[in-house]
């Protein structure tokens, strides 16, 4: 049985922050990386249930996911990329919302890593900070 397609759609926020670095960065490979993580995001329940997304948090209709992604034309996998999406699920609506990537160690220093992201998602997305009581 087939997963239905969810929408998708990239906050503005991650278009202009982080989404703009990458496509500098990767330059031709970036456009087919940004289309191979809608094509993920639109079966998201589908990597949820075989563990290709991590699921940080269900709240009602709302799910708060991490997923992580490799760039096309590299020869490195997803997880070890370093290359995150944090992902805003609307159960209700069937909407995947990309809310920002980014790269560890580049957008987002370590130490303490989810612990940044969560502050990125309170502050600028401070709705669902609440939903999600980050």
């Amino acid at each position: 049985m087939e997963a239905s397609n969810y929408a998708v759609e990239f906050d503005d926020f991650a278009e202009s922050h982080y989404i703009k670095w990458f496509s500098k960065k990767h330059k031709s490979h970036w456009d087919k990386t940004r289309d191979d993580i809608e094509d993920m995001c639109k079966r998201i329940d589908a990597l949820l249930r075989i563990t290709k997304a991590d699921l940080i948090a269900s709240v009602d209709e709302h799910k708060l996911v991490k997923l992580d992604f490799a760039i096309e034309g590299t020869k490195v996998g997803p997880s070890k990329s370093g290359n995150r999406c944090i992902l805003h699920v609307n159960e209700n609506l069937h909407l995947v919302r990309v809310l920002f990537v980014f790269k560890e160690g580049e957008q987002i220093d370590k130490p303490n890593i989810t612990a940044k992201w969560k502050n990125v998602i309170k502050g600028r997305f401070a709705d669902l900070g609440q939903v999600f009581s980050l």
